[in-house]
């Protein structure tokens, strides 16, 4: 079944994914594609970080060729906020805690970039090293 996650500010579209529940389960080679999680002897690993597996845990099953890993339980096993959408096949992957909280301490916010009432783009980049002020405003 064809599925998409959001993932990292991207999306990817799996198209060998069983969706049990909330569950999306992932092949080995589809969780790499889709998220950079590679599995090894080590456990789950991605770059220099490896994830043990822990025994019995229920979004891990190991059996061969039917082998896989429930992205929405990895996640939740990580400390990351998973929202799911299995009607429409989505599944969204945040930030950890930890992530959010470093870049909170920073004082320094995420780039963005949105037009002005003109169609001119403003980028917050533009602006790096000075005060800004945003306002938001909403007709609801």
């Amino acid at each position: 079944m064809n599925a998409t996650i959001l993932h990292g500010g991207e999306d990817t579209r799996v198209t060998d994914a069983s969706i049990e529940g909330e569950a999306l389960w992932l092949t080995p080679d589809a969780l790499a594609r889709a998220t950079g999680w590679e599995w090894t002897p080590e456990g789950l690993c991605r770059d220099a970080t490896c994830v043990p597996l822990p025994p019995g845990a229920p979004w891990v099953r190991e059996a061969g060729s039917a082998s896989g890993i429930d992205l929405a339980g990895l996640a939740r096993h990580l400390g990351r906020p998973v929202a799911a959408s299995p009607a429409h096949a989505v599944w969204a992957i945040g930030e950890s805690h930890e992530a959010l909280g470093d870049r909170l301490r920073s004082l320094e916010a995420p780039d963005f970039t949105l037009p002005d009432l003109d169609g001119r783009a403003w980028s917050l980049r533009d602006f790096r090293g000075r005060k800004v002020l945003l306002l938001a405003w909403a007709s609801w």
